[in-house]
């Protein structure tokens, strides 16, 4: 396994400001596929949870790219617009094809809302062999009325929603099937008690572990 190479890349924000962002390429050799890991709002690329995932998946013989959004290396907590996270996704994609040892189709993953711009990124054409979703915000709380899943149809390549059974982001549970349904190629697994971060009462684990123990289902679908 080789260890990680943290550096900064630069993206090209719509306004033409650039900015730098920090990314993790963390390779493995001869890489079955390569796995491109956002975190979600108020988090970054160093959250437990990805870190915890990303090792798992190598461990499985998966690439992983982890990086922050420009909002976080501005310092703010929440995210800015939603062009600037187009961007990003790619400026990172575009430095991941220019890196011969990530090897294998390159997907896309993200908590929460790291994989809803993931999605609006391919629905506009980013090209990528599958997406990954780690608890799809697909409402915010309590505001079932307000879906994000219109673009989620246009999208041809592979879906994984992976979401927890008392996630508020998607009650009612029949509300995600339906988008699930509605989509060309896509699948959800449910984790039975998992809130919004897959915590599940009674079992107490830190994010890491979490993470990790969520590695193989995503392993599955994209060797699959």
């Amino acid at each position: 396994m080789t260890p990680s190479a943290t550096s900064t890349i630069p993206v090209l924000l719509p306004a033409g400001t650039e900015i730098a962002i920090h990314i993790a390429v963390e390779p493995v050799v001869d890489a079955r596929a390569t796995l491109i890991l956002a975190h979600g709002a108020g988090s970054t690329m160093d959250h437990g949870f990805l870190v915890g995932m990303a090792a798992a998946l190598r461990g499985s013989g998966i690439a992983t790219v982890r990086f922050n959004f420009p909002y976080v290396e501005a310092g703010r907590r929440m995210p800015g617009p939603a062009t600037h996270a187009l961007a990003t996704w790619e400026a990172v994609a575009a430095h991941v094809d220019q890196h011969p040892e990530l090897s294998g189709p390159t997907w896309f993953a993200g908590r929460s809302y790291g994989g809803r711009m993931a999605s609006m990124a391919v629905a506009e054409g980013l090209p990528t062999a599958g997406l990954i979703y780690l608890g799809y915000p697909l409402h915010a709380p309590g505001k079932p009325e307000a879906p994000r899943a219109d673009h989620l149809p246009r999208i041809a390549q592979p879906q994984l929603f992976i979401s927890g059974t008392r996630d508020p982001f998607v009650d009612p549970h029949s509300q995600l099937e339906e988008a699930v349904a509605a989509c060309i190629n896509a699948q959800l697994h449910w984790v039975d008690g998992g809130t919004h971060g897959f915590e599940v009462k009674g079992n107490k684990r830190t994010a890491d572990v979490i993470g990790a123990e969520l590695a193989p289902v995503v392993s599955d679908f994209i060797l699959s």
